[in-house]
């Protein structure tokens, strides 16, 4: 089944980048090493991966990374993608966020976490894909799990894959107190509370946008999130 899964990844350390795609490609993933924001941009145009594992600074550039995920997420707003960096700032990791990337990886991570990682956001698409419910209502709320979408009054609401995965975790029980553990674990990824704190916030700003009085999540201070009707 790896061998099916097409990995880009994007970083300007050669030794890294060797590194990378070695352990990858190991485990029987498709690898497409790039070492330049110029090549990614050509690349990108052409195909898509079936994820994309992104360095923040690239040459000269310290934030080319960030402008390679926007560019990504506006192509498709189902694609995993991974942010690498030497940088761990809380804003850095706020920023990648808010640009649509799932997840913040730092470059000191160990390959089996590295590893990890991926695994899980490519598990996430395998279970979607062997759902036998497609799809499933809650109240105005509308999960699509087979391409992974959202709908809220009918209207496709922009969610990233983690995006998709949290929502769905709050809403399939609605009034249960889901904790940030808990939201980590049924999006498969391994982040820090305040990454979960920006992506919630994310998702409300992304429900609002297309209702202004949406106000389903709520958050149980010292707790986590539930979703109510």
């Amino acid at each position: 089944m790896n061998s099916k899964k097409h990995i880009v990844i994007v970083e300007d350390e050669a030794d890294l980048l060797a590194n990378y795609q070695a352990a990858l490609q190991q485990h029987g993933y498709q690898i497409t090493a790039i070492s330049s924001r110029q090549q990614a941009e050509t690349f990108f145009q052409q195909q898509l991966p079936d994820l994309a594992i992104l360095d923040i600074g690239l040459g000269d550039e310290p934030d080319a990374g960030f402008d390679l995920c926007r560019n990504l997420r506006q192509q498709s707003a189902s694609l995993p993608i991974l942010i690498l960096t030497a940088r761990d700032h809380e804003v850095d990791v706020v920023s990648g966020l808010r640009l649509g990337a799932d997840d913040y990886l730092s470059k000191d991570i160990s390959m089996p976490h590295l590893l990890a990682r991926v695994a899980g956001l490519f598990r996430r698409s395998d279970l979607s894909d062997s759902s036998q419910q497609k799809q499933w209502q809650q109240g105005p709320l509308t999960v699509l799990t087979d391409n992974l979408q959202v709908q809220w009054n009918n209207h496709n609401v922009p969610l990233t894959v983690t995006e998709f995965w949290m929502v769905q975790s709050l809403a399939r029980y609605p009034g249960q107190v889901k904790t940030r553990d808990q939201l980590m674990q049924d999006a498969n990824i391994y982040v820090d509370e305040g990454t979960i704190t920006s992506h919630v916030k994310r998702i409300r700003k992304k429900f609002i946008a297309i209702d202004a009085e949406f106000d389903c999540i709520e958050t149980v201070h010292g707790m986590g999130y539930r979703w109510h009707p």
